[in-house]
């Protein structure tokens, strides 16, 4: 019966195949291996010929994690488990990867019913989970391009997202675009250094200048593998090495019109080859950073076409203003010439009894004292006298009247005012 138990197993093994499901038949107390699909192995990181292995030895990281407790579990009792979104941290250190799994626990027994080992079902869901995290990261980016936060705190949010969402060690940076499309300047680089943030700060777009430039010049991702290596870093080498960094890849940020945004860059701490979830993610925030970039620019050239319709309205109203004033003074200067024609009509009637009086004549209800040394006339024939002061304001307010002096000292008079 043990062999036919085994060999259902192997059919099992046949059964799951290839399949991305993981299997394992597990034997003892000790959860030897004893088989196991290409997808288990895969998933812990081992090759087929561990089969024959402790599953402790094989894994040594799992300790700790509550994996092993279950199959001792499931080993002593005899019921099955299962468990949904279980998470293991697969591997240590640089190469640990964190992992989801849908866990089915059965336990395998002999003719007598004694548990004789476990087998092992499962799923992973990390891809699923990380998924659902990307679009929510991806939603909440969306609704703060919706309510207009400000660009610098949409691209910090968004480079921190996928700094978070990336399954291995990345650093995101994003530059934008001067007007005229020839140099980038920094937007958002929450995780590099700031004397790196700094240098970079306002580099020329064109070919050969790092994998951002480049990639502005071309309007084509520019993926460089080894910074050490490549031709495009020979002028930031050192920045890069000062820096910790390896590798860069570099996608361009364009508008619906095919016009430079910026540039999306993924830095990383040693030299890597991007897979293709790698670069959907980067084509996924590119498209989110062009959307918040466009958005940003409209905002701007609205508030900018505000501020000129605002000085347009603020320069119509002191028109406003200047022609309302010259309108009151021209008025003011209409009645002054028509007081003073009144008085030089006044004083032509006197003349008749007295052609030359002593005292000025136009100094209106409230007099002069001043000697009367000046003589003027208007096109009407009336004619008066008056000091030189009151005779300059009866020549500046009304139009006709002209100095009609018959003694040359009067003109004199005038003239040296």
């Amino acid at each position: 019966m043990a062999v036919s138990g085994q060999a259902a197993d192997e059919d099992l093994r046949a059964v799951f195949g290839e399949s991305i499901a993981v299997f394992a038949s597990l034997t003892g107390p000790g959860h030897v291996v004893e088989t196991a699909n290409p997808a288990f192995f895969a998933a812990v990181g081992r090759q087929r010929t561990d089969a024959g292995a402790p599953l402790a030895e094989l894994m040594p990281d799992l300790a700790g994690q509550g994996f092993l407790a279950l199959l001792d579990q499931v080993y002593r009792t005899g019921e099955p488990c299962t468990g949904r979104d279980v998470r293991i941290v697969l591997g240590a250190g640089p190469s640990a990867r964190e992992a989801f799994f849908d866990f089915t626990y059965e336990p395998r027994r002999d003719a007598g019913g004694a548990v004789t080992g476990i087998r092992v079902i499962g799923v992973e869901t990390t891809q699923v989970r990380h998924a659902q995290r990307l679009m929510a990261e991806h939603r909440a980016l969306l609704e703060e391009i919706a309510r207009q936060a400000p660009l610098g705190e949409v691209l910090d949010g968004m480079a921190r997202s996928i700094e978070r969402l990336a399954p291995q060690e990345v650093l995101v940076s994003v530059l934008l675009a001067d007007p005229d499309g020839a140099h980038l300047r920094h937007g958002a680089a929450p995780s590099l250094p700031e004397f790196y943030n700094e240098a970079i700060d306002g580099i020329a777009t064109g070919e050969g200048v790092g994998s951002c430039g480049t990639a502005a010049h071309r309007r084509e991702p520019v993926i460089v593998t080894d910074i050490a290596t490549d031709p495009f870093w020979t002028d930031f080498r050192d920045l890069a090495g000062r820096a910790g960094l390896a590798a860069c890849w570099s996608t361009p940020i364009l508008g619906r019109d095919g016009s430079l945004l910026g540039t999306f860059a993924m830095y990383h701490r040693t030299p890597r080859v991007p897979q293709d979830a790698d670069l959907a993610l980067a084509r996924i925030f590119t498209g989110t950073a062009a959307l918040a970039v466009e958005r940003h620019h409209i905002e701007q050239e609205k508030a900018a076409a505000e501020a000129r319709a605002k000085a347009a309205n603020e320069e119509l109203a002191t028109a406003v203003r200047a022609e309302q004033k010259l309108r009151a003074e021209a008025e003011q200067r209409a009645t002054a010439a028509a007081e003073l024609a009144g008085r030089m009509r006044a004083a032509a009637a006197a003349q008749a009894t007295r052609p030359h009086p002593e005292r000025c004549e136009l100094g209106g209800a409230a007099g002069c004292s001043e000697p009367a040394e000046v003589k003027i006339a208007d096109s009407w024939g009336d004619a008066a006298w008056g000091c030189p002061a009151h005779v300059e304001e009866a020549i500046i307010n009304v139009r006709s009247v002209f100095i009609a002096s018959e003694e040359l000292g009067g003109l004199a008079a005038y003239v040296n005012r």
